[in-house]
């Protein structure tokens, strides 16, 4: 049954309905020549899933594939197929859910590896049909059979070569588990009691920065130190993958890890959860490693998940649909990156390239944007604290950026409403006007309130702006500050572009 499970997933899922609490975002890769243009490396290798269930039960995915989409397109499918046929019900305790989560992955993992098993066998068997050549013959010096079974080889290397990171949400009782193989993340926002909304980073990435993955490394015989140097194992930062059979079946051929005492790349999931989404309001964010990289690269990592989150919250405000929300985010991601590049400052060094980018959102109890409101009609102001970012510099200096949210009256709740988060659940029109981000994550917490006098936005009552006599209304937006701090940051070109201000 394994053999033929890859095949049967195919058509399995066919008929489960789509989330449409939710909303996925992304761009392919891309490599900046000296004139800042990009052309694509290679074809879109990420992935993703969001279904709803049976029995109040939600899923979603963000699969970042590499050397191929074969393994995150596999593992999309076949998760799903593995979790959501009657496999999960109410009645579930949470360690019934954790351990399902966990056989889930063993069986997407050995399937997988069922339906590349002939083709290995056949590389192997060619591999060693060659090996009594001269390995410094050129292609073209090797006899015409020799030739063939070369580019028969070069044609099941690409067949069976590659594998994904995943990140798994599942929603099950109005309760969330986080199932985590890699470096992709997850990022929940809620607005708590007192007014602000905290960011929680759910989980730490299975890379070569994870000290508790290279204790487990060690424990196997691998150099941790080394690994830790190293920044990458078998091409790769994470620590913890899907399919990859050079990094699972060939390691002893793998310097680093040739000492390994047992298969040191493993795909068993990290679980996280339950955590109880009674009473919240908020959204949750699944990031491909392409998308936190690329945003990384460009402002530094100290803020990446408020900046995100952010991001996510304007677009919120401002668009109808998680679709275009989503989307815009990754844009916005995207551009942040190529207009580094192209500055020429401190970071651009860091920013020639970027991966496949995927981002998904998953609205809990969240409001969108009503299309019918404008920033002067009425809507509510929530400020979200961003990061000022000097480019010569890694300080941050935060700022409060006021939201405009439709009123109270008019709260929406996407086009879905089944939700299992709906009742007595409280609206962001309770939050309080002085509410700004806070940064945790499942190790440390921090908080990143505004901080200066907050003199960059003006005030705004609840009442609509009024327009004058041209019909326009007075500006809400305060400048000065922005340019005495653009001042301070390029002092230097201040003489040769006249002054301050838009030019």
């Amino acid at each position: 049954i394994f053999a033929q499970r890859g095949s049967y997933c195919l058509y399995w899922t066919d008929d489960l309905p789509l989330c449409q609490m939710c909303g996925v975002g992304t761009a392919p890769n891309c490599v900046y020549g000296s004139d800042g243009k990009s052309t694509q490396s290679h074809p879109n290798e990420d992935g993703h899933l969001r279904f709803r269930g049976e029995d109040g039960c939600f899923l979603y995915g963000v699969f970042n594939g590499y050397d191929g989409s074969r393994v995150a397109s596999f593992a999309s499918q076949c998760l799903t197929a593995e979790l959501l046929l009657g496999q999960l019900n109410s009645s579930h305790t949470d360690n019934d859910v954790r351990r399902i989560l966990t056989q889930a992955f063993d069986v997407v993992e050995k399937s997988y590896f069922e339906t590349i098993d002939d083709a290995l066998a056949e590389k192997a068997h060619l591999s060693n049909y060659l090996l009594p050549h001269n390995e410094n013959v050129s292609f073209h010096q090797l006899s015409p059979q020799s030739q063939k079974v070369q580019e028969r080889l070069k044609e099941l290397e690409q067949e069976v070569s590659g594998g994904a990171t995943a990140v798994v949400a599942l929603i099950l009782n109005n309760k969330l588990y986080i199932a985590n193989v890699g470096t992709n993340r997850v990022l929940l926002c809620k607005s708590s009691s007192d007014g602000q909304n905290q960011v929680l980073q759910i989980g730490r990435p299975h890379s070569t920065d994870n000290e508790d993955e290279l204790q487990r490394l060690a424990a196997l015989g691998v150099d941790s130190a080394r690994a830790r140097q190293a920044g990458q194992i078998a091409g790769q930062s994470s620590t913890r993958r899907l399919g990859d059979y050079r990094a699972k079946f060939n390691y002893n051929e793998i310097d680093l890890l040739s000492v390994a005492k047992t298969r040191p790349i493993i795909a068993e999931p990290e679980i996280h959860g339950s955590l109880s989404l009674d009473g919240v309001t908020g959204f949750l964010l699944l990031m491909s490693e392409g998308l936190i990289n690329a945003l990384e690269s460009a402002h530094g990592p100290e803020q990446a998940n408020q900046e995100i989150v952010a991001m996510v919250a304007a677009e919120l405000a401002q668009q109808t649909s998680l679709e275009a929300v989503s989307q815009s985010v990754v844009e916005r991601v995207k551009r942040l990156h190529h207009d580094v590049y192209v500055s020429g400052r401190q970071r651009a060094t860091y920013c020639s390239r970027h991966e496949d980018m995927t981002l998904l959102i998953r609205t809990l109890n969240y409001p969108l944007a009503d299309a019918a409101l404008t920033p002067t009609q009425g809507g509510r102001i929530y400020p979200v604290s961003v990061p000022y970012s000097n480019s010569q510099s890694t300080s941050k200096t935060s700022v409060t950026l006021s939201l405009v949210m439709p009123s109270q009256s008019t709260l929406t709740n996407g086009t879905n409403t089944a939700s299992t988060l709906e009742e007595g659940t409280p609206t962001p029109g309770s939050q309080s006007p002085t509410a700004t981000l806070q940064s945790t994550n499942t190790q440390t917490q921090s908080s990143s309130s505004s901080s200066g006098d907050g003199s960059l936005f003006r005030q705004r009552g609840s009442q609509a702006a009024q327009p004058d006599e041209t019909g326009r209304v007075p500006p809400y937006v305060d400048f000065t500050q922005f340019y005495r701090l653009w001042g301070g940051d390029h002092s230097d070109s201040q003489s040769t572009q006249g002054g301050l201000g838009p030019q």
